[in-house]
């Protein structure tokens, strides 16, 4: 597999993704290369999503599409706004009104316990039957402030105790570390490495 498509044109998503695929010398394409439309995510599930989306790249592109599809996860909130994270505060999706109704929803919450969640699905062919499926999670809380320039999404708000950072203030090299994202790539790299040498 020389090159992939990435079934997303959100740029942040993209830099990560890029930077950790770095070491298996894959060319790794935006789906804007391919003027691949939006796919709907109609799902309240990050799997079925990524798979929607990983199987329209591919078949715009006619190349193995890596999808992904995450979202932050808050406790109080039942899991919510998890599938619909990016666009919580509704269309046009913006990071900084979801951060902000995240923080009027939670303003009196006393448990503010919270994950990311990613969901990283790989296709070779939009009608692969055998798609790679990868994930990882991040633990934290909800912050009552946003701080921090990094990242994306609900980085400024995602606190890490253990830390005593959000994911906002953490160097991009160490993000892509410990993140939901950087656990799932990770998986998805030893899975592929696997099946280079079958």
């Amino acid at each position: 597999m020389k090159q992939i498509v990435i079934a997303s044109n959100n740029p942040g998503k993209l830099r990560e993704i890029r930077e950790l695929l770095a070491p298996l010398d894959i060319e790794v394409l935006p789906q804007s290369a391919f003027d691949v439309p939006a796919a709907e995510e109609p799902h309240d599930d990050f799997k079925e999503n990524a798979l929607i989306k990983a199987r329209h790249a591919s078949k715009y592109s006619g190349l193995p599409a890596l999808a992904d599809d995450s979202g932050i996860c808050v406790d109080v909130l039942e899991g919510g706004p998890g599938p619909l994270s990016a666009r919580y505060a509704g269309e046009p999706k913006s990071d900084e009104r979801n951060n902000l109704k995240l923080l009027q929803v939670l303003h009196s919450a006393n448990d503010r316990r919270a994950h990311y969640y990613c969901v990283l699905v790989l296709v070779r062919s939009p009608d692969d039957p055998q798609p790679l499926i990868a994930e990882g999670s991040w633990h934290g809380e909800i912050s009552h402030e946003l701080r921090g320039a990094n990242g994306f999404g609900y980085d400024p708000l995602f606190y890490l105790p253990h830390l005593g950072k959000t994911a906002a203030e953490l160097p991009p090299e160490v993000k892509n570390q410990i993140s939901h994202r950087g656990k799932a790539l990770k998986q998805l790299v030893t899975m592929l490495q696997a099946a280079s040498k079958e």
